[in-house]
């Protein structure tokens, strides 16, 4: 059998594996926070609420060359689908699906943790569309020690025990909080899932505050390999850039990562995406008070671990002064991205833009 055959026979089993572990009935999320896909077209959604990871086949695996994107009030339009007004919405996420290109939202009708959960997918005509949870095809993984809900001051920690997940090499990769001591945790869970375990306590220096942290979680990550080497490239708050390296987080660990770069106090990243440009691989990272900023992933390997109270230092970045008010962002294909933007008098306008 020729490799290229192999290659497919092998992919074609992977998909029906994975679509054997699914089974049809109602989806009973608790809450919708950040998404991901994998290259079979399937929904990862995390529950912080619910303290599990669903999978979910959402019948759109047909692939689709992407077209551009242009919607204007796209909060208004959502609000208008679910019957009540734009500030009783919050527009959790977004996600493009590899194959369609059609882009997924994950969003919230109402506020605090007894908002109700909905799923909507926007398709290549610009209409929105509300994806059933009753009866459709799902999976589901618990996390074992996720935080209670009650926090200090009020705050409720149960929302950040997912802060973010990606799909990398056949597992599902979450950030967030535990009940552990060493709060910050990673954690790695093959798919089709089983279950999940304890996943890895992660500690950070942070440079901007001159301490090492291990109750932050990592607001955004990616996956990148340096040296060859696969690796997670983690964003925190008040913003250290930090890199993990795949192979050493294994579950009940301790692992302290090695911050190679510090962004700016007084700032919340929010998502980043790698592509390729002119032969360079580049991260766009959007950013709570500091813009959209553009990494050069060259030579990632050669900064050494950030260890002392320091300002902004480490990777260089620019920051793209076109584009502002970036409150989502995705890659769309291998030219684009998909932002969607605070304009003005509030309207949120979905858009796609040319990598830059």
């Amino acid at each position: 059998m020729k490799r290229y055959s192999i290659v497919l026979f092998l992919a074609a089993v992977c998909t029906l594996s994975a679509a054997s572990s699914l089974s049809v009935g109602k989806a009973e999320l608790k809450s919708a926070g950040q998404l991901a896909f994998n290259p079979q077209g399937i929904l990862f959604v995390g529950d912080a609420m619910g303290g599990a990871i669903y999978a979910l086949d959402t019948d759109d695996s047909k692939a689709s060359a992407g077209v551009a994107v242009d919607v204007k009030g796209a909060n208004l339009k959502i609000a208008a689908l679910m019957g009540t007004t734009p500030d009783q919405i919050l527009i959790n996420d977004i996600a493009v699906n590899p194959l369609s290109h059609k882009v997924y939202f994950s969003v919230s009708r109402g506020r605090g943790p007894e908002a109700v959960p909905v799923l909507l997918r926007l398709d290549t005509l610009g209409k929105f569309q509300e994806i059933a949870l009753g009866k459709v095809k799902h999976s589901k993984v618990e996390l074992p020690n996720v935080p209670s809900a009650e926090g200090r001051q009020g705050a409720n920690k149960r929302m950040e025990a997912i802060t973010d997940l990606a799909f990398v090499d056949g597992n599902v990769f979450v950030a967030g909080l535990s009940n552990e001591e060493f709060a910050s945790t990673l954690r790695s869970i093959p798919y089709p899932f089983t279950t999940a375990d304890k996943g890895t306590n992660v500690e950070i220096f942070h440079g901007a505050h001159g301490r090492f942290e291990t109750n932050s979680p990592v607001r955004t990550f990616v996956s990148y390999k340096i040296a060859g080497k696969p690796h997670l490239l983690a964003a925190y708050t008040c913003t250290p850039l930090v890199k993990f390296p795949i192979s050493e987080l294994k579950p009940g660990q301790k692992v302290m990562g090695t911050t190679i770069a510090e962004l700016g106090a007084g700032n919340r990243p929010m998502d980043m995406i790698v592509y390729t440009k002119g032969g360079t691989d580049y991260i766009l990272m959007n950013n709570s008070s500091r813009g959209v900023m553009k990494i050069s992933t060259a030579n990632l390997e050669g900064y050494e671990g950030i260890t002392k109270k320091t300002d902004i230092t480490g990777v260089p970045y620019e920051t793209l002064a076109e584009f502002k008010g970036v409150e989502q962002l995705d890659l769309y294909d291998s030219t684009r991205a998909l932002m969607l933007i605070r304009g003005e008098a509030g309207s949120l306008d979905l858009k796609t833009i040319s990598l830059p």
